[in-house]
């Protein structure tokens, strides 16, 4: 029996690719070799794992033979040809690009729906979902059938981590240059981003919608099992460096038990509830937290059966490194 698998991180120079190497070290992920692959610039560049400084190797050239586990982070066009040289060498695949329709990869959130990969026969490669549907499917799930959930609205606030390394740079950047009274160049964003909210994070299509919010909906309605799930779902970008904000409306068809409610999310994995006299904030909180925190619930003004909260979560941290390594784990427990 092996007593470890080969690892590969494809986009390991990234923001979430890093934190993911980060969360391998301390979650003592049972490696017998660790390979950290990345494109063009950012080969050659090195990653701190264990004391030492791996350095990064061309994802092109890597034979994907070599290793039985594979996380995928990136831009979707780079990640689609490693995830195809991946399933070629027969490796499982931990994939956070978004790069493969959800119909035709499912998507696991293991305080979810781990026990997807039990009832799937060799299921080998899996979708970890966008931050904000993991922090949605975790404090849904656990209350989803006391409330007989029918509508969920969800307005996500996303911190420009969501960019990635180029995205904090230019809060940074334009922040400095504001408080410098000089004159600011909007790059990234497209237009001022310090101290300013934006109504969309990425293009939208002929109906106003962005790829994002689209995979959302699709993503939260495969976690919980409902695909007929009305959601209606608005991103913005925040001027906030780490950690998402999400307000979120829910419909049920029965009249709401807060203080029920309250139990049940009190006892479940992944959330930590704050109480109705205080609240969670993202920065205060969350950042650099491996849970997702749960605030403000409380009931409808008008109607008895709707249900409002505030969730605060570690965007790169949580929703994305540790909910990929946690996948990860339960994708390889029948290979060691």
């Amino acid at each position: 029996m092996p007593t470890g698998v080969g690892v590969a991180v494809v986009g390991a120079v990234s923001l979430v690719g890093e934190a993911l190497v980060e969360v391998l070290e301390e979650r003592a992920f049972p490696l017998a070799e660790l390979h950290l692959l990345d494109h063009e610039e950012s080969v050659g560049q090195t990653v701190p794992f264990k004391g030492r400084n791996l350095r990064v190797s061309d994802a092109e050239r890597f034979d994907f033979s070599r290793v039985q586990l594979v996380f995928l982070v990136g831009g979707a066009a780079a990640v689609v040809e490693c995830n195809a040289k991946a399933v070629a060498a027969g490796c499982r695949i931990v994939d956070l690009s978004g790069s493969i329709p959800v119909s035709q990869q499912p998507c696991l959130v293991p305080e979810v729906n781990g026990s997807l990969l039990g009832a799937a026969a060799d299921l080998r490669a899996i979708a970890s979902p966008l931050p904000e549907s993991v922090a949605l499917a975790i404090a849904l799930a656990p209350i989803q059938q006391q409330l007989d959930l029918q509508r969920v609205t969800v307005t996500a606030c996303l911190p420009v981590s969501s960019r990635g390394k180029v995205g904090v740079k230019e809060l940074a950047r334009q922040t400095t240059e504001l408080l410098n009274a000089r004159p600011l160049e909007p790059r990234v964003f497209g237009r001022q981003m310090a101290f300013n909210m934006l109504a969309q994070v990425e293009e939208v299509d002929v109906q106003g919608y962005g790829r994002q919010e689209r995979r959302l909906i699709e993503e939260l309605r495969q976690l919980l099992g409902l695909p007929e799930l009305t959601v209606a779902v608005t991103f913005i970008q925040a001027p906030v460096f780490f950690g998402e904000s999400l307000v979120v409306s829910l419909q049920g068809s029965v009249e709401a038990n807060v203080q029920g409610l309250s139990e049940t999310l009190d006892m479940a994995p992944g959330i930590e509830l704050v109480e109705s006299d205080d609240y969670p904030t993202a920065v205060g909180d969350a950042v650099g937290q491996d849970v997702i925190y749960v605030g403000r619930m409380r009931r409808g003004i008008c109607d008895p059966r709707e249900v409002n909260l505030w969730i605060v979560s570690d965007n790169v941290r949580k929703g994305s490194a540790l909910n990929a390594v946690q996948s990860g784990e339960l994708l390889i427990k029948d290979y060691l």
